[in-house]
C-alpha cells in the first residue's frame, strides 16, 4: 500500500516512539518452539525478570487453578501450568507492555486484549486441523494482528477515532475506514511494528495481509483471520471494530465451512474464553 511522504514519516516515529518487546520473552518464545526444552533454563529466564516471576505466580495462585497452597516457586509454577501456559504468560506480559493504559483514541485497552487473547487462543486451535500453519505461529500471529490500533491510538488518536467512528456509521470494517479516513490500515502499521521487533518475515506478511483485496491465501492468516472473525461474533472483548466480515471462498476451502459452520465444529469454547480472560486481568 503507497503512502504519501508526510503520512509514511508519520508512522515511522510512531513506530519508533512504541516501546520494544521484551528480550526475556523472545528468549521464551525461542525456547518454547521445542517442547522438550530445558525446564531449568526456562525457569532461569522467569527468575531474571522480576515482572515475569510475578505475573507466573499469580496466574498459579489464581481460583481458576484452585491450587491446594499457595505456589511460592517459579519451578513449581512451571511444572503446574506446563510449557504452553509459560508461553501466553509472556506474551500477555508483552502485549500488555505495549497498551496505553490512557489514550484519547475512544479505546479500552482491557477489551482490545481480551479480544486479542480470544482470536490467538482461537487461531490456534483451528491451525491444529490445517496442514501447513503452525499452532505457535498462529498463536503470535493472532495476538498480535491488531497491534497496529495501539500505534494509531498512542500517536493519532484524533484520526483513529474518526475511523473507529466512520466504521460505526457506515456499517464497515475497520481497515476500510482506516484507509478512507487517514489513508493506511492498521494492518500495514502492525507488520510495521512486528518488523521493528525483528518476528519472522512470515508472521510480519500474515499480519500486513490479513484483510480484504490484500489477504494472502495461506493456512496461517486464514487461521487469524477465521479466529478474528469468531471472536467478534462471538462478542468476545472489543478492538474497536464490530464489523464481522464473512470468510472468502479461499478461508471457506482451507477452514472447511463458512464462519457459522467453523465456529460450530469449535465446540464449546468456554474454557478457552476463561483462560483468555485469566490473561487479560492480569
Amino acid at each position: 500500500m503507497l503512502m504519501n511522504p508526510e503520512l509514511a514519516e508519520k508512522l515511522a516515529k510512531a513506530i519508533e516512539s512504541m516501546p520494544g518487546f521484551p528480550h526475556s520473552v523472545q528468549r521464551i518464545l525461542t525456547m518454547t518452539r521445542d517442547m522438550d526444552c530445558s525446564p531449568k533454563e526456562l525457569i532461569h529466564v522467569i527468575e531474571q525478570d522480576p515482572l515475569m516471576t510475578v505475573k507466573v505466580l499469580k496466574v498459579v495462585n489464581s481460583a481458576h487453578y484452585s491450587m491446594p497452597a499457595p505456589v511460592t516457586s517459579i519451578s513449581h509454577a512451571v511444572v503446574y501450568l506446563g510449557i504452553n501456559t509459560i508461553k501466553n504468560i509472556a506474551l500477555g506480559i508483552a502485549a500488555i507492555g505495549v497498551l496505553p493504559m490512557v489514550n484519547m483514541g475512544g479505546f479500552d485497552s482491557q477489551q482490545y486484549l481480551l479480544h486479542s487473547l480470544a482470536t490467538a487462543a482461537i487461531a490456534r486451535k483451528l491451525a491444529q486441523r490445517v496442514g501447513d500453519a503452525d499452532p505457535m505461529d498462529c498463536f503470535v500471529a493472532g495476538l498480535l494482528h491488531d497491534f497496529g490500533k495501539i500505534v494509531f491510538a498512542k500517536s493519532m488518536p484524533q484520526e483513529f477515532r474518526k475511523a473507529l467512528e466512520y466504521s460505526q456509521w457506515h456499517g464497515t470494517s475497520l481497515h476500510h475506514a482506516l484507509r478512507t479516513v487517514v489513508g493506511v490500515d492498521h494492518a500495514v502499521v502492525g507488520a510495521m511494528l512486528v518488523e521493528k521487533w525483528h518476528f519472522a518475515p512470515r508472521l510480519v506478511a500474515a499480519i500486513r495481509c490479513q484483510n480484504g483485496d490484500q489477504q494472502l491465501d495461506n493456512d496461517m492468516v486464514a487461521c487469524v483471520f477465521a479466529a478474528n472473525q469468531i471472536s467478534k461474533k462471538l462478542s468476545i472483548g472489543f478492538g474497536g471494530n464490530r464489523f464481522v466480515e464473512p470468510f472468502s471462498a479461499a478461508v471457506v476451502q482451507r477452514l472447511g465451512g463458512t464462519l457459522e459452520e467453523v465456529i460450530a465444529s469449535l465446540g464449546d469454547v468456554t474454557e478457552l474464553m476463561e483462560d483468555s480472560k485469566i490473561f487479560a486481568r492480569v
